[in-house]
């Protein structure tokens, strides 16, 4: 998939999995790239940047397997910052769709 492409829509996913439930990172990394091939390396900037702009919390709890584990989970700004989003992507999504049927057929 386009670099551009899936960082335009890698906020809106991450916050619609927040709204599900608390995630580490790497549990996040690794629920999302069942559907979308992506790295550590893309997301902890992201979850970064939510946390300096209010949009996520963090906080530790144990881990059975190591260490505490540092936990994200949306907070109400969050979730505000979802819905506009999901409204805007979902306006564009449906504009783009509208433009590609209109479209006919495309020969090469």
């Amino acid at each position: 998939m386009n670099i551009q492409l899936k960082k335009g829509v890698m906020e809106i996913v991450v916050l619609s999995m927040l709204r599900r439930k608390d995630y580490y990172g790497y549990e996040l990394v690794t629920d999302i790239s069942k559907y979308i091939e992506m790295s550590e390396g893309t997301i902890y900037p992201l979850l970064n940047r939510f946390k300096k702009d209010g949009l996520v919390d963090t906080y530790l709890a144990e881990s059975h397997n190591g260490p505490p584990r540092k936990y994200y989970r949306i907070t109400d700004a969050g979730w505000e910052e979802f819905k506009e989003s999901l409204k805007e992507w979902t306006e564009f999504t449906k504009a783009v769709k509208k433009i590609l049927a209109e479209g006919g057929d495309i020969h090469e």
